[in-house]
């Protein structure tokens, strides 16, 4: 799997300024609206099939682990990617690659963007459809780590994260039942119109119980999906877990890799 615009990925020679600048050109360049060649039914259906009658979509999940130096901070990211059809890993690989720079909320691609990158060149498959751990859209300049990966592979793709980091839920998240979708609105920390719809608050799981609660994930198009796709195929994809099961899988292999080299 190689880039299409490699004159985009993520530079960590750049100043914060260029790297938001970037980060704009590639938001007005991602395309949040459904463009693939895939039944989305064949995701939470193994027997359903891709549109022209073939096999089931290949499915890529993508997550990210840490490594330490001697000194135990934290020098190296260790990407992680599974790759899976049907529901069944056909593929693991992973990447490591330098930490070039500190964390920064709103500019994870330029921290992460690189092992992942490396991870996705090293896939034999070509993936239908991929999904980060982290945003999409909803992002303050609409291009978070899965429409930054997206438009550079030009691949669909859907971030999962785990904390909302702009916008507005239309309405309060707490305690929903499973399967409720929210969607989440620009607002004034967003490059977009106030009022669009960024992504969705998704209720994968939920307890059977009045006295605790699963927050929901929040859950936005990354590149060539919608954001009503993207939140349904989030819950299609969460078979027994609150993360969808390609991340999931993504982030348990991460583990194991990061076991693997001793760190």
């Amino acid at each position: 799997m190689h880039d299409r615009r490699p004159d985009l990925a993520p530079d960590a020679d750049l100043s914060r300024g260029e790297m938001e600048a970037l980060q704009r050109e590639i938001g007005t360049l991602a395309t949040f609206e459904d463009d693939f060649a895939f039944d989305p039914d064949a995701l939470s259906n193994p027997l359903a099939s891709t549109a022209d009658g073939g096999k089931p979509p290949v499915v890529v999940g993508v997550d990210q682990s840490f490594l330490t130096n001697d000194a135990g901070d934290q020098d190296r990211a260790l990407s992680a990617v599974v790759a899976t059809r049907g529901g069944e890993v056909i593929e693991r690989v992973h990447a490591v690659t330098p930490l070039e720079i500190p964390y920064i909320p709103g500019l994870l691609s330029f921290r992460e963007g690189a092992p992942i990158l490396a991870a996705l060149e090293n896939l034999s498959v070509d993936p239908d459809l991929c999904l980060f751990d982290g945003s999409g859209r909803i992002h303050f300049r609409q291009a978070g780590i899965a429409t930054h990966m997206g438009v550079v592979r030009d691949v669909p793709s859907i971030g999962v994260a785990k904390s909302l980091l702009c916008g507005m839920p239309r309405e309060d998240t707490d305690d929903r039942p499973t399967g409720t979708k929210i969607p989440i609105e620009s607002n004034a920390r967003v490059d977009a119109p106030d009022g669009t719809v960024l992504g969705y608050a998704v209720q994968t799981r939920q307890y059977d119980s009045p006295n605790r609660s699963i927050n929901p994930l929040y859950v936005s198009p990354g590149h060539r999906v919608g954001p009503e796709t993207a939140a349904d195929i989030a819950l299609a994809l969460a078979s027994s877990y609150k993360l969808p099961d390609p991340v999931r899988l993504a982030d348990k292999y991460a583990d194991e890799a990061k076991t693997s080299l001793g760190k």
